[in-house]
Protein backbone atom coordinates (compact mmCIF):
# COMPACT_ATOMS: atom_id res chain seq x y z
CA UNK A 1 0.00 0.00 0.00
CA UNK A 2 2.19 2.51 -1.14
CA UNK A 3 2.81 5.53 -3.86
CA UNK A 4 -0.32 4.79 -5.75
CA UNK A 5 -3.15 6.69 -3.62
CA UNK A 6 -4.61 9.78 -2.26
CA UNK A 7 -5.35 10.56 1.52
CA UNK A 8 -7.67 13.43 1.68
CA UNK A 9 -9.20 15.39 4.45
CA UNK A 10 -12.97 17.08 3.95
CA UNK A 11 -13.78 20.24 6.17
CA UNK A 12 -16.59 20.35 8.10
CA UNK A 13 -18.19 23.34 6.22
CA UNK A 14 -17.54 21.18 2.92
CA UNK A 15 -19.02 18.40 4.69
CA UNK A 16 -21.92 20.43 5.09
CA UNK A 17 -22.30 20.97 1.36
CA UNK A 18 -23.39 17.38 1.02
CA UNK A 19 -24.78 17.64 -2.93
CA UNK A 20 -21.33 19.74 -3.93
CA UNK A 21 -19.00 17.42 -1.81
CA UNK A 22 -20.32 14.34 -4.08
CA UNK A 23 -20.14 15.91 -7.29
CA UNK A 24 -16.87 17.62 -7.06
CA UNK A 25 -15.27 15.38 -4.52
CA UNK A 26 -16.27 12.07 -3.67
CA UNK A 27 -17.91 11.27 -7.21
CA UNK A 28 -17.06 13.67 -9.46
CA UNK A 29 -17.90 11.95 -12.57
CA UNK A 30 -15.53 9.10 -11.99
CA UNK A 31 -16.80 5.35 -12.20
CA UNK A 32 -14.91 1.76 -11.64
CA UNK A 33 -11.47 1.90 -10.91
CA UNK A 34 -11.15 5.24 -10.80
CA UNK A 35 -13.27 5.99 -7.47
CA UNK A 36 -10.54 3.78 -5.36
CA UNK A 37 -6.98 4.14 -4.27
CA UNK A 38 -8.02 7.11 -2.02
CA UNK A 39 -9.03 7.33 1.42
CA UNK A 40 -10.70 10.15 2.86
CA UNK A 41 -10.54 11.55 6.65
CA UNK A 42 -13.25 13.60 7.43
CA UNK A 43 -14.40 16.30 9.78
CA UNK A 44 -17.62 16.57 11.91
CA UNK A 45 -20.31 18.29 9.95
CA UNK A 46 -20.14 22.31 10.18
CA UNK A 47 -21.39 23.14 13.64
CA UNK A 48 -21.57 19.72 15.34
CA UNK A 49 -18.65 19.89 17.42
CA UNK A 50 -19.62 23.50 18.52
CA UNK A 51 -22.83 21.81 19.98
CA UNK A 52 -20.70 19.08 21.60
CA UNK A 53 -17.79 21.11 22.78
CA UNK A 54 -18.34 24.62 22.74
CA UNK A 55 -18.64 26.98 20.09
CA UNK A 56 -14.87 27.39 18.73
CA UNK A 57 -15.40 31.49 17.75
CA UNK A 58 -17.54 32.68 21.12
CA UNK A 59 -16.77 30.37 23.42
CA UNK A 60 -20.55 29.61 24.00
CA UNK A 61 -20.53 26.17 25.69
CA UNK A 62 -22.05 23.20 24.24
CA UNK A 63 -22.10 19.35 25.83
CA UNK A 64 -18.86 19.42 27.04
CA UNK A 65 -19.30 23.22 28.85
CA UNK A 66 -22.45 22.85 30.31
CA UNK A 67 -21.53 19.65 32.10
CA UNK A 68 -18.02 21.04 33.40
CA UNK A 69 -20.62 24.10 34.42
CA UNK A 70 -23.25 22.31 36.55
CA UNK A 71 -25.30 25.24 36.88
CA UNK A 72 -28.15 23.77 36.01
CA UNK A 73 -28.57 20.05 36.13
CA UNK A 74 -30.32 19.47 33.04
CA UNK A 75 -28.51 21.97 31.16
CA UNK A 76 -25.92 19.47 28.75
CA UNK A 77 -29.04 16.58 29.25
CA UNK A 78 -30.83 19.63 26.81
CA UNK A 79 -27.53 20.13 24.68
CA UNK A 80 -27.54 16.76 24.41
CA UNK A 81 -30.80 16.24 23.06
CA UNK A 82 -29.85 19.47 20.45
CA UNK A 83 -26.88 17.60 19.35
CA UNK A 84 -29.13 14.47 18.21
CA UNK A 85 -31.59 16.80 16.82
CA UNK A 86 -29.25 18.70 14.56
CA UNK A 87 -27.47 15.05 13.78
CA UNK A 88 -31.27 13.66 12.91
CA UNK A 89 -31.98 17.10 10.66
CA UNK A 90 -29.13 16.53 8.82
CA UNK A 91 -29.59 13.03 8.38
CA UNK A 92 -33.32 13.98 7.03
CA UNK A 93 -31.73 16.39 4.22
CA UNK A 94 -29.19 13.74 3.30
CA UNK A 95 -30.82 10.75 2.38
CA UNK A 96 -33.34 9.54 0.22
CA UNK A 97 -33.40 6.21 0.93
CA UNK A 98 -35.87 5.32 4.13
CA UNK A 99 -33.89 2.40 5.06
CA UNK A 100 -30.42 4.32 5.14
CA UNK A 101 -31.57 7.35 6.75
CA UNK A 102 -33.38 5.06 9.54
CA UNK A 103 -29.75 3.28 9.61
CA UNK A 104 -27.99 6.40 9.66
CA UNK A 105 -30.34 7.89 12.63
CA UNK A 106 -30.16 4.41 14.77
CA UNK A 107 -26.24 4.89 14.59
CA UNK A 108 -26.66 8.24 15.80
CA UNK A 109 -29.02 7.15 18.76
CA UNK A 110 -26.84 4.52 19.90
CA UNK A 111 -23.70 6.88 20.02
CA UNK A 112 -25.32 9.15 21.97
CA UNK A 113 -27.12 7.18 24.18
CA UNK A 114 -24.25 5.68 25.05
CA UNK A 115 -21.85 8.78 26.05
CA UNK A 116 -25.05 10.00 27.85
CA UNK A 117 -25.35 6.89 29.99
CA UNK A 118 -21.57 7.44 30.77
CA UNK A 119 -22.19 11.68 31.44
CA UNK A 120 -25.24 10.13 33.90
CA UNK A 121 -22.97 8.37 35.68
CA UNK A 122 -20.71 11.08 36.60
CA UNK A 123 -23.20 13.15 37.40
CA UNK A 124 -24.63 10.92 39.92
CA UNK A 125 -21.18 10.74 41.37
CA UNK A 126 -20.53 14.19 41.20
CA UNK A 127 -23.43 14.64 43.41
CA UNK A 128 -22.42 13.05 46.34
CA UNK A 129 -19.53 15.95 47.00
CA UNK A 130 -16.92 13.52 47.59
CA UNK A 131 -15.59 12.48 44.34
CA UNK A 132 -13.39 14.56 42.20
CA UNK A 133 -14.27 14.31 38.51
CA UNK A 134 -11.31 16.47 37.19
CA UNK A 135 -9.46 13.65 35.67
CA UNK A 136 -12.80 12.38 33.71
CA UNK A 137 -13.73 14.94 32.35
CA UNK A 138 -10.67 15.06 29.67
CA UNK A 139 -11.83 11.66 28.94
CA UNK A 140 -15.19 13.36 28.83
CA UNK A 141 -14.34 15.73 26.08
CA UNK A 142 -12.92 13.11 23.93
CA UNK A 143 -15.81 10.77 24.04
CA UNK A 144 -17.92 13.91 23.05
CA UNK A 145 -15.93 15.03 19.80
CA UNK A 146 -15.64 11.94 18.35
CA UNK A 147 -19.60 11.31 18.04
CA UNK A 148 -19.12 14.02 15.09
CA UNK A 149 -16.78 12.63 13.09
CA UNK A 150 -18.75 9.06 13.85
CA UNK A 151 -22.07 10.63 12.66
CA UNK A 152 -20.06 12.20 8.94
CA UNK A 153 -17.88 9.31 8.37
CA UNK A 154 -20.60 6.82 8.73
CA UNK A 155 -23.18 9.10 6.69
CA UNK A 156 -20.74 9.45 4.01
CA UNK A 157 -20.17 5.44 4.05
CA UNK A 158 -23.80 5.17 3.77
CA UNK A 159 -24.26 7.19 1.09
CA UNK A 160 -21.78 6.60 -1.17
CA UNK A 161 -22.76 2.66 -0.52
CA UNK A 162 -26.34 4.03 -2.45
CA UNK A 163 -24.85 5.34 -4.79
CA UNK A 164 -22.97 1.56 -5.93
CA UNK A 165 -19.47 2.69 -4.40
CA UNK A 166 -17.80 0.48 -2.37
CA UNK A 167 -17.17 2.25 0.88
CA UNK A 168 -16.02 1.05 4.19
CA UNK A 169 -16.80 3.16 7.53
CA UNK A 170 -13.44 3.31 9.21
CA UNK A 171 -14.24 4.07 13.05
CA UNK A 172 -11.40 4.74 14.95
CA UNK A 173 -13.08 6.81 17.66
CA UNK A 174 -13.22 3.78 19.86
CA UNK A 175 -15.94 4.80 21.69
CA UNK A 176 -16.73 1.96 23.65
CA UNK A 177 -13.43 0.39 23.69
CA UNK A 178 -10.36 0.86 26.72
CA UNK A 179 -7.88 -0.34 24.67
CA UNK A 180 -6.13 2.94 23.70
CA UNK A 181 -2.86 2.70 21.53
CA UNK A 182 -0.68 5.06 19.96
CA UNK A 183 -2.79 6.80 16.87
CA UNK A 184 -0.48 4.96 14.32
CA UNK A 185 -0.85 1.37 15.98
CA UNK A 186 -4.50 2.91 15.54
CA UNK A 187 -4.44 3.12 11.55
CA UNK A 188 -2.20 0.31 11.42
CA UNK A 189 -4.80 -2.26 12.98
CA UNK A 190 -7.50 -0.28 10.87
CA UNK A 191 -6.29 -0.29 7.50
CA UNK A 192 -3.82 -4.10 7.88
CA UNK A 193 -6.28 -5.76 5.90
CA UNK A 194 -8.76 -2.76 3.48
CA UNK A 195 -7.24 -3.43 -0.52
CA UNK A 196 -7.49 0.19 -1.59
CA UNK A 197 -8.08 -0.94 -5.17
CA UNK A 198 -12.11 -1.39 -4.93
CA UNK A 199 -12.90 -0.07 -1.40
CA UNK A 200 -13.34 3.48 -0.40
CA UNK A 201 -12.25 4.04 3.51
CA UNK A 202 -14.27 7.13 4.80
CA UNK A 203 -12.30 7.61 8.20
CA UNK A 204 -13.33 9.33 11.44
CA UNK A 205 -10.96 12.94 11.75
CA UNK A 206 -11.46 11.92 15.78
CA UNK A 207 -8.99 8.70 16.66
CA UNK A 208 -9.01 6.91 19.82
CA UNK A 209 -5.71 6.77 21.56
CA UNK A 210 -3.31 7.20 24.16
CA UNK A 211 -2.93 10.88 25.17
CA UNK A 212 -6.28 11.86 23.74
CA UNK A 213 -6.47 13.45 20.27
CA UNK A 214 -8.57 16.79 21.91
CA UNK A 215 -6.34 17.52 25.21
CA UNK A 216 -3.32 17.07 22.30
CA UNK A 217 -4.11 18.78 19.29
CA UNK A 218 -7.24 20.75 20.35
CA UNK A 219 -9.30 21.54 17.16
CA UNK A 220 -6.93 20.31 15.00
CA UNK A 221 -7.32 16.50 15.85
CA UNK A 222 -8.40 15.85 12.16
CA UNK A 223 -5.53 16.71 10.61
CA UNK A 224 -3.56 14.89 12.37
CA UNK A 225 -5.03 11.83 11.48
CA UNK A 226 -5.26 12.71 8.18
CA UNK A 227 -1.38 13.34 8.12
CA UNK A 228 -0.06 10.19 9.83
CA UNK A 229 -2.59 7.91 7.35
CA UNK A 230 -1.06 9.60 4.58
CA UNK A 231 3.01 9.26 6.11
CA UNK A 232 2.13 5.45 7.17
CA UNK A 233 0.27 3.99 3.99
CA UNK A 234 2.91 6.35 1.77
CA UNK A 235 0.39 8.18 -0.19
CA UNK A 236 1.26 9.93 -3.09
CA UNK A 237 -0.22 12.98 -2.11
CA UNK A 238 -2.15 14.51 0.50
CA UNK A 239 -5.16 16.84 -0.51
CA UNK A 240 -7.23 19.36 2.19
CA UNK A 241 -10.63 20.30 0.30
CA UNK A 242 -11.84 23.24 1.75
CA UNK A 243 -14.16 25.65 1.57
CA UNK A 244 -12.03 28.14 -0.16
CA UNK A 245 -8.96 28.67 -1.99
CA UNK A 246 -5.96 29.36 -0.59
CA UNK A 247 -5.51 33.00 -1.63
CA UNK A 248 -2.78 35.86 -1.65
CA UNK A 249 -5.83 37.77 1.05
CA UNK A 250 -8.94 37.18 2.62
CA UNK A 251 -11.07 38.51 -1.07
CA UNK A 252 -13.77 39.59 1.49
CA UNK A 253 -10.72 41.92 2.78
CA UNK A 254 -8.99 43.00 -0.98
CA UNK A 255 -11.65 42.25 -3.14
CA UNK A 256 -12.89 39.20 -4.92
CA UNK A 257 -11.29 40.25 -8.41
CA UNK A 258 -7.95 41.32 -6.66
CA UNK A 259 -7.09 37.87 -4.34
CA UNK A 260 -5.41 35.40 -6.22
CA UNK A 261 -4.96 31.28 -5.86
CA UNK A 262 -1.25 30.98 -4.22
CA UNK A 263 -0.69 27.93 -6.55
CA UNK A 264 2.51 26.63 -5.29
CA UNK A 265 4.28 27.01 -2.26
CA UNK A 266 6.28 25.64 0.51
CA UNK A 267 5.54 24.19 3.97
CA UNK A 268 7.90 27.11 5.11
CA UNK A 269 4.69 28.99 3.92
CA UNK A 270 2.27 26.84 5.65
CA UNK A 271 4.31 26.56 9.29
CA UNK A 272 4.11 30.73 9.09
CA UNK A 273 0.13 30.30 8.18
CA UNK A 274 -0.67 28.25 11.47
CA UNK A 275 1.45 29.96 13.78
CA UNK A 276 -1.16 32.87 12.81
CA UNK A 277 -4.28 30.70 13.42
CA UNK A 278 -5.31 30.09 9.42
CA UNK A 279 -6.64 27.19 8.71
CA UNK A 280 -4.45 25.70 6.01
CA UNK A 281 -2.48 23.04 7.92
CA UNK A 282 -2.07 22.02 11.69
CA UNK A 283 1.72 22.40 12.27
CA UNK A 284 1.91 19.42 13.94
CA UNK A 285 0.35 17.57 10.54
CA UNK A 286 2.58 19.43 7.95
CA UNK A 287 5.85 18.57 9.84
CA UNK A 288 4.93 15.11 9.58
CA UNK A 289 3.74 15.53 5.45
CA UNK A 290 7.09 17.62 5.00
CA UNK A 291 9.52 15.29 6.54
CA UNK A 292 8.37 12.08 4.20
CA UNK A 293 9.01 13.91 1.00
CA UNK A 294 4.39 13.48 0.64
CA UNK A 295 2.74 17.25 -1.18
CA UNK A 296 0.03 18.62 0.52
CA UNK A 297 -2.77 20.23 -2.31
CA UNK A 298 -5.25 22.62 -0.54
CA UNK A 299 -8.83 22.37 -2.97
CA UNK A 300 -11.55 24.02 -2.96
CA UNK A 301 -14.60 21.73 -3.30
CA UNK A 302 -16.88 24.60 -4.47
CA UNK A 303 -14.13 24.72 -7.81
CA UNK A 304 -14.29 21.12 -9.41
CA UNK A 305 -11.60 21.67 -12.21
CA UNK A 306 -8.91 23.78 -10.37
CA UNK A 307 -6.61 21.98 -8.85
CA UNK A 308 -6.12 24.20 -6.10
CA UNK A 309 -2.38 25.13 -4.18
CA UNK A 310 0.10 22.72 -4.28
CA UNK A 311 2.56 22.76 -0.92
CA UNK A 312 5.85 21.12 -1.09
CA UNK A 313 9.44 21.47 0.72
CA UNK A 314 11.63 21.88 -1.43
CA UNK A 315 9.05 24.26 -3.58
CA UNK A 316 11.19 28.49 -3.87
CA UNK A 317 9.19 31.19 -6.49
CA UNK A 318 11.15 31.39 -9.72
CA UNK A 319 10.89 35.51 -8.46
CA UNK A 320 11.34 36.57 -5.19
CA UNK A 321 7.72 37.62 -3.75
CA UNK A 322 5.01 37.87 -1.80
CA UNK A 323 2.83 35.33 -1.46
CA UNK A 324 0.20 36.07 0.68
CA UNK A 325 -0.81 39.08 2.97
CA UNK A 326 -2.62 38.10 6.47
CA UNK A 327 -2.45 38.37 9.70
CA UNK A 328 -4.35 38.58 13.49
CA UNK A 329 -6.38 41.21 14.45
CA UNK A 330 -5.71 41.50 17.85
CA UNK A 331 -2.75 40.17 19.97
CA UNK A 332 -0.98 41.21 23.21
CA UNK A 333 2.29 42.46 23.00
CA UNK A 334 3.50 41.75 26.45
CA UNK A 335 6.77 43.83 27.54
CA UNK A 336 8.90 43.19 30.08
CA UNK A 337 11.72 45.69 30.82
CA UNK A 338 14.36 45.35 33.32
CA UNK A 339 17.02 47.84 33.88
CA UNK A 340 19.54 45.18 35.22
CA UNK A 341 18.87 42.52 32.45
CA UNK A 342 22.10 43.56 30.39
CA UNK A 343 24.11 40.59 30.37
CA UNK A 344 22.05 38.17 32.60
CA UNK A 345 21.07 35.28 32.09
CA UNK A 346 17.43 33.69 33.11
CA UNK A 347 14.76 35.78 32.11
CA UNK A 348 13.86 35.41 29.11
CA UNK A 349 13.20 31.32 30.65
CA UNK A 350 11.12 32.80 33.27
CA UNK A 351 9.02 34.58 31.00
CA UNK A 352 8.72 31.55 28.40
CA UNK A 353 8.00 29.14 31.84
CA UNK A 354 4.95 31.43 32.79
CA UNK A 355 3.88 31.63 28.91
CA UNK A 356 3.79 27.49 29.40
CA UNK A 357 2.32 27.73 32.53
CA UNK A 358 -0.80 29.60 31.35
CA UNK A 359 -0.82 27.98 28.14
CA UNK A 360 -0.24 30.95 26.46
CA UNK A 361 0.26 30.75 22.15
CA UNK A 362 3.01 32.89 21.50
CA UNK A 363 3.21 34.15 17.82
CA UNK A 364 6.29 35.99 17.98
CA UNK A 365 8.76 37.75 19.89
CA UNK A 366 11.86 40.36 20.08
CA UNK A 367 14.29 41.30 23.09
CA UNK A 368 16.98 44.27 23.01
CA UNK A 369 19.82 45.13 25.66
CA UNK A 370 17.19 45.28 28.21
CA UNK A 371 13.69 44.93 27.21
CA UNK A 372 12.16 41.71 25.90
CA UNK A 373 8.60 41.44 24.07
CA UNK A 374 5.97 38.73 23.25
CA UNK A 375 2.86 39.04 20.96
CA UNK A 376 0.67 36.57 21.80
CA UNK A 377 -2.47 35.21 20.75
CA UNK A 378 -4.74 35.14 24.01
CA UNK A 379 -7.34 37.71 25.76
CA UNK A 380 -5.97 40.75 28.10
CA UNK A 381 -7.22 38.62 30.88
CA UNK A 382 -5.14 35.57 31.00
CA UNK A 383 -2.34 37.56 29.49
CA UNK A 384 -2.35 39.74 33.09
CA UNK A 385 -2.54 36.24 34.82
CA UNK A 386 1.07 35.86 33.26
CA UNK A 387 1.83 39.52 34.23
CA UNK A 388 1.11 38.85 37.67
CA UNK A 389 3.36 35.87 38.02
CA UNK A 390 6.47 37.59 36.46
CA UNK A 391 5.62 40.38 38.94
CA UNK A 392 5.81 38.75 41.78
CA UNK A 393 9.31 37.04 40.78
CA UNK A 394 10.95 40.20 39.30
CA UNK A 395 8.96 43.41 41.60
CA UNK A 396 11.28 45.89 39.97
CA UNK A 397 10.52 44.94 36.46
CA UNK A 398 7.99 47.18 34.19
CA UNK A 399 5.62 44.74 32.72
CA UNK A 400 3.01 45.76 30.64
CA UNK A 401 1.00 44.68 27.89
CA UNK A 402 -1.03 46.30 24.93
CA UNK A 403 -3.16 45.25 22.29
CA UNK A 404 -1.72 45.52 18.51
CA UNK A 405 -2.77 44.09 15.20
CA UNK A 406 -0.18 41.61 13.20
CA UNK A 407 0.33 41.96 9.44
CA UNK A 408 2.19 39.48 7.73
CA UNK A 409 3.69 39.40 4.28
CA UNK A 410 4.64 35.98 3.60
CA UNK A 411 6.47 34.11 1.06
CA UNK A 412 8.54 31.14 -0.34
CA UNK A 413 11.29 34.10 -1.02
CA UNK A 414 10.39 37.29 -0.36
CA UNK A 415 14.29 38.78 -0.56
CA UNK A 416 13.24 41.15 -3.61
CA UNK A 417 15.11 44.12 -3.55
CA UNK A 418 12.93 47.18 -2.08
CA UNK A 419 10.04 45.26 -0.22
CA UNK A 420 10.25 46.68 3.30
CA UNK A 421 10.83 50.41 2.16
CA UNK A 422 7.75 49.81 -0.40
CA UNK A 423 5.44 48.57 2.64
CA UNK A 424 6.46 51.55 4.39
CA UNK A 425 5.10 53.73 1.96
CA UNK A 426 2.08 51.67 1.01
CA UNK A 427 1.69 52.04 5.05
CA UNK A 428 2.07 55.79 5.07
CA UNK A 429 0.09 56.65 2.12
CA UNK A 430 -2.97 54.81 3.33
CA UNK A 431 -2.68 57.16 6.87
CA UNK A 432 -1.50 53.84 9.21
CA UNK A 433 1.33 54.28 11.53
CA UNK A 434 3.56 51.33 12.02
CA UNK A 435 4.36 50.28 15.60
CA UNK A 436 6.86 47.81 15.62
CA UNK A 437 8.44 45.63 12.43
CA UNK A 438 10.22 42.21 12.26
CA UNK A 439 11.86 40.75 9.50
CA UNK A 440 13.67 37.65 9.81
CA UNK A 441 17.06 36.66 7.63
CA UNK A 442 15.47 33.30 6.42
CA UNK A 443 13.26 36.32 4.54
CA UNK A 444 9.93 34.53 4.45
CA UNK A 445 7.89 36.64 6.36
CA UNK A 446 7.89 40.20 7.16
CA UNK A 447 5.58 41.55 10.48
CA UNK A 448 3.96 44.43 10.58
CA UNK A 449 2.76 46.14 14.10
CA UNK A 450 -0.22 48.24 13.91
CA UNK A 451 -3.29 49.43 15.91
CA UNK A 452 -5.55 47.50 15.67
CA UNK A 453 -8.24 49.67 14.25
CA UNK A 454 -5.78 49.88 11.23
CA UNK A 455 -5.77 45.39 10.65
CA UNK A 456 -7.99 46.18 7.70
CA UNK A 457 -6.71 49.36 5.74
CA UNK A 458 -2.70 47.56 6.28
CA UNK A 459 -3.89 44.83 4.30
CA UNK A 460 -5.71 45.86 1.88
CA UNK A 461 -2.66 48.67 0.98
CA UNK A 462 0.43 46.07 1.74
CA UNK A 463 -1.53 43.70 -0.76
CA UNK A 464 -1.73 46.60 -3.37
CA UNK A 465 1.67 47.26 -3.29
CA UNK A 466 3.26 43.80 -2.57
CA UNK A 467 0.96 41.38 -4.09
CA UNK A 468 -1.22 43.48 -6.89
CA UNK A 469 1.32 45.63 -8.19
CA UNK A 470 4.02 42.58 -8.37
CA UNK A 471 2.04 40.38 -9.90
CA UNK A 472 1.33 43.29 -12.94
CA UNK A 473 4.81 43.78 -13.35
CA UNK A 474 5.54 40.00 -13.51
CA UNK A 475 3.14 40.17 -16.40
CA UNK A 476 4.27 42.68 -18.05
CA UNK A 477 7.80 40.75 -18.38
CA UNK A 478 6.95 37.54 -19.06
CA UNK A 479 4.13 39.39 -22.11
CA UNK A 480 7.53 41.27 -23.21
Amino acid sequence: MSGQHSVEKIGGTSMAATATLFDNVLIAGRSGADLYNRIFVVSAYAGMTDLLLENKKTGAPGVYGHFVDDDDADAWRRAMAAVRAAMHARNAEMFARGASRAEADRFVDARIDAVTACLDDLARLRSHGRFGLKDQLATVRELLAGIGEAHSAHSTALLLRDRDVNALFVDLTLWDQDDLRSLDERIGEAFAAIDLRDTLPIVTGYAGCEGGMVRRYARGYTEMTFSRLAVLTGAREAIIHKEFHLSSADPKLVGEDKARKIGRTNYDVADQLANLGMEAIHPGAGRGLRQSGIPLRVRNTFDREDEGTLVTGDYVSDVPRVEIVTGLRQVQALQFFEQDMVGVKGYDAAILDALTRHKIWIVSKSSNANTITHYLSASAAAVNKVIADLQDRYPDAAISAQPVAMVSVIGSDISRPGLVPDALRALDAAGVTMIAMQHQIRNVDVQFLVDPRDFDAAVRALHKALVERDARTEEKRRAA
